[in-house]
């Protein structure tokens, strides 16, 4: 009797295990999309109307006088999404972990927070991609729009990632041409959304073609995307 109600408990353990899955998973709701979809809006405005106030001058990851990265372009933006104040609170001539900047961790503006997936408090999945061929391909700012000659329309700034990052810190995806991309789409199962230089937002599928995307990524590589391989 005793061996019975064993087995019992376990098969419905497993039965519960199983039941649970696809339930934690689930369909992103529209409500999520959209949220996400706006935060994204509002990261390239920002990211747009700092370029505008710089001469064309594209945020980047600030840094110490030799060049060496200590906050991350998500800081740099701040005052360009109504966070004036908590721009000012950091030490910007400080790396994202001296004893005073990360202290302002927590602080994340709620616009880069997670939409339904968990992660620690003060990490983002909104992240750009830094590599030879990228946007940010070297040290120098790119201009905008000058340096995207395949039009802002057609290459991405932004995009969900697989894995998030604390906010403040100046790390975000590396990229090279002829290398496999990292892991995308943390947020919604694999699909994403991505921030396109002119501002609009698109949906692209986990199972995107890897030419296309790379495509999208490069800002003045002249080579025509098929969006119909990349997007939802």
């Amino acid at each position: 009797m005793r061996t019975f109600w064993l087995r019992a408990i376990a098969l419905a353990l497993i039965a519960g295990v199983f039941a649970v899955r696809p339930m934690a998973a689930g369909e992103p709701t529209k409500k999520e999309l959209e949220t996400s979809q706006n935060n994204l809006k509002q990261i390239m405005l920002a990211v747009i109307n700092s370029s505008d106030a710089n001469n064309g001058r594209m945020p980047m990851n600030i840094t110490d006088k030799d060049g060496r990265p200590l906050l991350s372009w998500r800081v740099a933006i701040l005052p360009y999404i109504e966070q004036d104040n908590l721009y000012k609170a950091f030490k910007l001539d400080e790396p994202w972990d001296s004893d005073h900047n990360k202290k302002l961790i927590e602080k994340m503006p709620k616009l880069y927070a997670p939409v339904r997936v968990k992660a620690k408090a003060g990490e983002t999945f909104y992240q750009t991609f830094f590599g030879e061929g990228a946007l940010y391909g070297s040290k120098n700012a790119p201009t905008f729009p000058a340096s995207i000659t395949d039009g802002t329309v057609n290459t991405v700034f932004v995009v969900e990632a697989g894995d998030p990052v604390i906010w403040s810190r100046p790390v975000d995806l590396p990229f090279a041409e002829k290398r496999p991309l990292p892991k995308l789409g943390g947020l919604f199962d694999g699909d994403f959304h991505v921030g396109m230089c002119d501002g609009s937002v698109m949906r692209f599928k986990k199972d995107y073609d890897l030419d296309e995307m790379i495509k999208a990524i490069m800002p003045a590589d002249g080579n025509v995307i098929d969006f119909g391989k990349l997007t939802k």
